[in-house]
C-alpha cells in the first residue's frame, strides 16, 4: 500500500530539520560555510543552518592547550644541551576567523619559533648562565610567539624552560665539581673546629697551671709557716733554733719516705736516705745561709765606704 503524499513530505520535513540542527559543545567554535564560503561562527548551544546549503567546516578548540618543544643546542662554552620548552597556547575568540583559515599547523609553526629562539639564545651563553637565566629565555620565547602567532589568532598564554639536560659527562663533571666545593666547605669548617679546640684546650691548660701555681705557692706558704710555728713551739720548751732546725728536717725526711713507700708502684729513688743525711743537709743549708750573709754585710760595707767617698768628694768641689 502506497504511502500519502503528506507522509511523504512530513517525513522529509523531519529529516531537513534534523540535517538542519547541530550542537556546538562548550569552549568550541563551529565554522560554518555557505556554498564553500565563510558564513558564520557558530558558539556553544543548539544551532540551525540550511540543509545542503550550509555546512559545519570545521570546529575551534578555544581550551588552553600546551605543546612540548625538546631542542638540543649548544652553549657559549661548547657544551651539547637538550631544552624542554612548553609553551601554553589558546585561540582568541576575536581571531576564530583568522586562526582557522590562516594557518594550517600551528604546532609546527609554534614548534619553529622555539627552535629560532631558543638556537638565538643559548649560545651566547656558558652552561652555568643557562641554568641561571632560563626565565629569561622563557621570556624571550613568549616575546617572540607572541608578535608572530598573533596575527594568526593565537595567544600566547605562558611559555616555560622546563628542563635544561647537559651531556651525561658533563652531569658527572659538574656532580664531581660540587661535591668537590662542598668537601672544601666542610674541611673549612672542620678546620676552624679544631682551631677553636686547640684555642679552648690551651686557654683551659693555662688557667690549670696558673691555678696549680697558685695552690703550689699556698702550700708552700702554709709549709712555711707550719715551719715556723714548730721552730717556736720547740724554742718555747727550752730547745735552740739550730736543734729545732735539724729535728723538723729529720722529721720531714721521714715523711717524705712514708710517703714513697705508700706507692708501691713509684720508681723514685731518694739519695741519700740514711738517718744522718738529714744532719748533712742541715749543716749545708746553714753554712750557706751563713755565707749568704756574710757576702751581704761585705757588700753593704763597700756600698757605705763608696757613699762617704762620693760625699766628700761633693763637699771638696763646693769649697
Amino acid at each position: 500500500m502506497d504511502m500519502p503524499v503528506s507522509s511523504i513530505v512530513f517525513v522529509v520535513v523531519v529529516l531537513l530539520l534534523a540535517a538542519g540542527i547541530f550542537i556546538v559543545k562548550q569552549q568550541t567554535a563551529a565554522i560554518v560555510q555557505r556554498f564553500g564560503k565563510f558564513h558564520s561562527v557558530r558558539n556553544a548551544g543548539i544551532q540551525l543552518r540550511i540543509p545542503l546549503v550550509d555546512q559545519v567546516a570545521g570546529r575551534v578548540n578555544l581550551r588552553v592547550r600546551q605543546l612540548d618543544v625538546n631542542v638540543e643546542t649548544k652553549t657559549k662554552d661548547d657544551v651539547f644541551v637538550r631544552i624542554k620548552v612548553s609553551v601554553q597556547y589558546k585561540v582568541l575568540r576575536e581571531y576564530i576567523y583568522e586562526a582557522f583559515y590562516k594557518l594550517e599547523d600551528p604546532h609546527g609553526q609554534i614548534t619553529s619559533y622555539v627552535f629560532d629562539v631558543v638556537r638565538a639564545e643559548v649560545p651566547k651563553l656558558r652552561l652555568d648562565d643557562v641554568f641561571e637565566k632560563k626565565d629569561d629565555i622563557a621570556v624571550a620565547i613568549k616575546r617572540e610567539l607572541e608578535q608572530a602567532m598573533g596575527e594568526y589568532g593565537y595567544g600566547i598564554i605562558k611559555a616555560l624552560v622546563t628542563d635544561i639536560d647537559p651531556d651525561v659527562e658533563v652531569k658527572q663533571a659538574m656532580n664531581r665539581i660540587n661535591a668537590a666545593e662542598r668537601q672544601k666547605t666542610a674541611a673549612e669548617f672542620e678546620g676552624e673546629a679544631d682551631r677553636i679546640r686547640i684555642v679552648a684546650k690551651a686557654t683551659a691548660e693555662a688557667e690549670s697551671k696558673r691555678l696549680q701555681g697558685r695552690g703550689i705557692a699556698d702550700q708552700r706558704r702554709e709549709i712555711a709557716r707550719g715551719l715556723e710555728e714548730s721552730v717556736n713551739v720547740l724554742n718555747k720548751v727550752g730547745i735552740g733554733s739550730q736543734e729545732a732546725s735539724a729535728l723538723i728536717v729529720v722529721t720531714q725526711h721521714y715523711d717524705t719516705l712514708q710517703g714513697i713507700s705508700e706507692n708501691t708502684k713509684s720508681n723514685l729513688i731518694l739519695l741519700p736516705n740514711n738517718p744522718s743525711s738529714a744532719a748533712d743537709m742541715l749543716t749545708q743549708l746553714t753554712t750557706s745561709f751563713v755565707a749568704a750573709n756574710k757576702i751581704q754585710d761585705l757588700q753593704n760595707e763597700l756600698e757605705e765606704e763608696e757613699d762617704k767617698k762620693a760625699q766628700k768628694g761633693k763637699g771638696r768641689d763646693r769649697s
